[in-house]
């Protein structure tokens, strides 16, 4: 589809990207969410914990939210967007991703933005004890990379789902990594890495006999992390091949049901092969909105509701309506 004219128009201090994400990141807080948590065992052994929160009226959708890297079912911009479709009577079901939820996950391995049978493991898990009849995917940056190659990789996608909205999203992961080791991102990749290096070493403690102190210690960057870890754990030769394999870019073309994208142009963590206009012009399922302003997953809005969690309900639902 061709590009979508942005509406967003933020304040004049959240025009500047980097305000936006640190403010959406770290400042915003989001009350009054009730969540309950189910956890769920994965054919490998492992197990994912999902929280879950509802309407006020008993509804045959589901939306499932996707967080981004080191992110979990709490943070704010997942929270947020729950609120919003619970107002709206759909039910949420926010995936913690393994090793995110509080409690480390039970082997060597954990996520990465490619690892598409987690979340075909959560969707079998609510097509089989659920009642849902509508299954839409909203994922955020690794998340919505995530859902994004999960419905292009799959020639055959279950009738129950409808739609997804995906936000701030690495389409090129190798491009995205190439800007988050820039100057102008290292507060963000100095964060990162502290929070990845943290699970690390429980790792090795954990499975001393798959990874050493030393292999540790010569992580300087993230590309270090994935070439180290990421690679190693999930059966990828290297960083390089990693971000190959994983990127959801070469899966855009495949993509089947209405599906939007919106990455802001000042978003600091993307690069231009981030931007999938041709993908998004040679694909009537897909829909592509770029907004000058937003930063990465900070699309600040009025009365503590954020751009991007109004324009998701609005997209699901005209696109619904319409079919």
């Amino acid at each position: 589809m061709p590009l979508i004219a942005s509406k967003y128009k933020p304040p004049l201090l959240f025009k500047n990207g980097h305000l936006s994400t640190i403010y959406a990141g770290v400042f915003r807080k989001v009350d009054a969410l009730v969540q309950k948590r189910e956890r769920i065992t994965l054919p490998d052994s492992d197990f994912l914990d999902l929280d879950w929160s509802f309407g006020n009226l008993p509804s045959k959708k589901v939306t499932i939210i996707l967080h981004g890297l080191e992110g979990n079912a709490q943070r704010p911009y997942i929270a947020g967007s729950a609120k919003q479709f619970n107002l709206h009577n759909i039910d949420v079901c926010a995936v913690n991703f393994r090793g995110c939820s509080g409690e480390a996950n039970r082997l060597f391995r954990s996520y990465h933005s490619g690892a598409t049978e987690d979340l075909e493991a959560v969707i079998q898990h609510i097509l089989k004890t659920k009642d849902y009849q509508e299954i839409y995917l909203h994922g955020f940056s690794l998340g919505g990379n995530l859902a994004l190659k999960y419905l292009g990789e799959r020639q055959i996608l279950h009738p129950a789902i409808k739609g997804a909205v995906a936000v701030s999203v690495p389409c090129d992961l190798h491009d995205s990594l190439q800007q988050l080791l820039l100057p102008k991102n290292a507060l963000y990749a100095h964060r990162f890495k502290k929070r990845l290096l943290e699970k690390l070493h429980i790792k090795q403690e954990l499975f001393p006999d798959k990874i050493s102190i030393t292999d540790i210690s010569k992580i300087k960057n993230l590309k270090d992390f994935d070439d180290v870890y990421t690679s190693r754990a999930h059966g990828f030769k290297n960083a390089l091949d990693y971000y190959t394999k994983a990127s959801c870019l070469p899966f855009l073309k495949n993509i089947s049901i209405p599906t939007l994208i919106i990455n802001s142009k000042n978003d600091s963590f993307l690069g231009k092969e981030c931007y999938p206009y041709k993908e998004a012009a040679e694909n009537d399922h897909l829909f592509l909105e770029i907004p000058k302003y937003g930063g990465h997953v900070g699309f600040f809005g009025k009365d503590n509701t954020s751009y991007t969690e109004k324009r998701a309900v609005n997209f699901l639902f005209e696109r619904n309506l319409k079919h």
